[in-house]
């Protein structure tokens, strides 16, 4: 079982899931000129399985996702296609908005 960090937070308009690696999680990957924090308010919600954030990302308006097991996932699924990802510290990090 893989667990990765999750975050949900649902409004009227936009259901919104952050996730990323379990190591991952409070670090902040650097490359060049470029500073992406993987923090905990916005990451770190419930350790859970990886499985259970698929389910949440296939009903997603928003997603946010970092590191190799949830990117690597979510192309796997179907949800991210593998040209839209980018590498930031050699980490994987993949976004979208459904409008």
């Amino acid at each position: 079982m893989v667990q990765v960090y999750m975050r949900v937070s649902e409004t009227h308009e936009h259901y919104l899931v952050a996730m990323c690696d379990k190591p991952l999680l409070g670090k902040t990957l650097k490359q060049g000129d470029l500073r992406f924090k993987v923090s905990e308010e916005f990451y770190g919600g419930e350790l859970v399985d990886l499985k259970v954030c698929l389910q949440h990302l296939k009903k997603a308006t928003i997603a946010n996702m970092v590191g190799k097991k949830t990117v690597e996932a979510a192309i796997n699924a179907g949800l991210v296609h593998e040209q839209a990802v980018l590498f930031i510290e050699g980490h994987p990090h993949a976004q979208w908005v459904k409008l």
